[in-house]
């Protein structure tokens, strides 16, 4: 497989995959928000997304990470969120996620990066396993909370 940086080009290849993703975690597919998404994020640069593609077919997508820029006041660095990753489900077991992820990790080195994050259900224990297999630890010093922000005042 090959890991490239998707672009504009690549629209059309990644956004059925991303709406797969999607409906994995019990979204709704919105196939055509789901697109514009997508090209909002790329378009303005506020993401780097990664693709795995088949060695011999550059229409083949077997999966892709999103990552979004953050920083951290504390070391005064950049701080990468690995917020999105899929496998294609005839390219699992054959390593896709872990070469996306090690070529996210070149990524943040190479932006001096002082670290990446990541976030995976409870109960989704083969990303843990992935992400543990990585170097990825699991936070035990901070206990991280979600505000939902709705319509209401």
């Amino acid at each position: 497989m090959r890991i490239i940086q998707a672009t504009l080009e690549h629209l059309d290849l990644l956004a059925p995959l991303f709406v797969k993703y999607r409906e994995f975690y019990g979204a709704l597919p919105y196939p055509d928000s789901s697109r514009a998404f997508l090209e909002k994020r790329l378009r303005r640069k506020e993401s780097v997304i990664y693709l795995a593609l088949a060695d011999d077919d550059d229409k083949k997508l077997m999966g892709f990470c999103q990552l979004y820029p953050s920083f951290s006041s504390l070391s005064l660095k950049r701080v990468w969120i690995l917020n999105d990753i899929y496998v294609a489900e005839d390219a699992r077991r054959q390593l896709v996620a872990d070469n996306l992820i090690r070529t996210a990790k070149r990524m943040a080195k190479e932006t001096q990066a002082v670290r990446m994050r990541v976030s995976t259900s409870s109960d989704n224990e083969v990303a843990q396993k992935t992400y543990e297999s990585i170097g990825f630890k699991e936070d035990t010093e901070f206990k991280n909370y979600i505000l939902p922000i709705s319509d209401e005042l």
